[in-house]
């Protein structure tokens, strides 16, 4: 059997911890449960120690985000195959045997996700993940059975295994080899489209990502950092921008960033037609970070080796346009084209 190693990377998450690490413990018998402490200053550890003390625990030194946290939890985890388990996701029995089959049966495979569905609505899709991860090529992220904002319900139509663009970091099944090949995640990211950046990666040296609707979970959302957090606006606007100059072809890397420039000030539009100025300041910085990045990313460009053209196949309409032009808010109403 190979060496599977679930670790959950917390951060002031005790009550989380409480409430679903017994469920993990129970369904998961045969593999070893870690949790990375990411310098928490709450009492997660004490009481993890008096309550589970045969857990067990790293604690990091200091807070490194979602990237370097399971980037240094990882070096010190001997095992074949690991999953990055969020601390507010409730698993489900069986669900961690057909990735593993999965994983076992392809080493193209580098990793899989479970199907995602909400913890507070059972009945539906949850928004970090759901049946897998697309990508537009504009760079936006999107996902079957959830579209910005639209969450499907599950009706079994996602029962299915596939290749996808990107898998969730929520739940990530990530082959162990395959993680150190590439040198793990990009720790500029500090957390929120790291995964992406990852999976594109993993695709552009030829291993593949996959769904796997044999397994699920349910996930709880903005468990360390809510969504309306600014600070999760500014991570998300300047990490994407940094995902794309990294891994888009030369030819068409600025003319992408400059329609993202546009659609990120129209975008700021709406958050001041919502007076929600926190974020439109946070979409500012969030560019002006990147900027300050471009000289760095250069330099490592041209350092590497040239590599050949790249066949990573993103999403060739915008969806944006499809959900907010053309009100196709679900994955199936969707033009079935391209990558998809």
């Amino acid at each position: 059997m190979p060496h599977v190693a679930i670790v959950i990377l917390n951060y002031n998450g005790r009550k989380y911890l409480e409430q679903f690490l017994p469920a993990v413990l129970t369904h998961s018998a045969g593999h070893s449960v870690w949790v990375a402490d990411n310098a928490s200053t709450d009492d997660s550890l004490p009481w993890l120690h008096a309550h589970f003390p045969e857990v067990p625990t790293l604690r990091l030194t200091q807070n490194k985000g979602y990237a370097g946290g399971y980037n240094e939890a990882l070096r010190a985890i001997p095992a074949d195959y690991y999953v990055l388990l969020n601390s507010d996701v409730e698993i489900t029995p069986g669900w961690v045997e057909p990735v593993v089959a999965l994983l076992e049966a392809d080493r193209r495979i580098a990793a899989c996700q479970p199907k995602v569905l909400a913890y507070h609505q059972r009945t539906h899709f949850e928004y970090a993940g759901a049946a897998g991860g697309y990508l537009d090529y504009l760079g936006y992220p999107f996902c079957r059975g959830r579209i910005f904002d639209t969450c499907e319900q599950d009706l079994g139509q996602y029962n299915d295994v596939r290749s996808v663009f990107w898998a969730t970091g929520a739940c990530l099944f990530v082959r162990a080899s395959a993680f150190q090949e590439v040198g793990g995640f990009d720790e500029r990211f500090f957390a929120h489209m790291e995964e992406i950046d990852l999976c594109w990666r993993w695709q552009r040296a030829g291993l593949r990502i996959m769904y796997c609707g044999q397994s699920t979970v349910y996930h709880v959302g903005g468990g360390t950092l809510h969504k309306s957090n600014p600070r999760k606006t500014f991570l998300n606007y300047r990490n994407n921008l940094l995902m794309l100059y990294k891994n888009l072809p030369a030819r068409r890397r600025w003319a992408t960033l400059l329609a993202r420039l546009v659609l990120d000030g129209l975008s700021s539009v709406r958050f001041m037609m919502a007076g929600a100025w926190p974020d439109v300041l946070a979409i500012l910085k969030a560019h002006s970070a990147f900027y300050g990045l471009v000289g760095a990313l250069h330099k490592e460009e041209k350092a590497r080796p040239k590599a050949g053209p790249s066949s990573v196949a993103l999403y060739p309409r915008s969806v944006v346009w499809e959900y907010f032009g053309k009100g196709r808010k679900t994955f199936p109403k969707l033009p079935q084209s391209g990558a998809l």
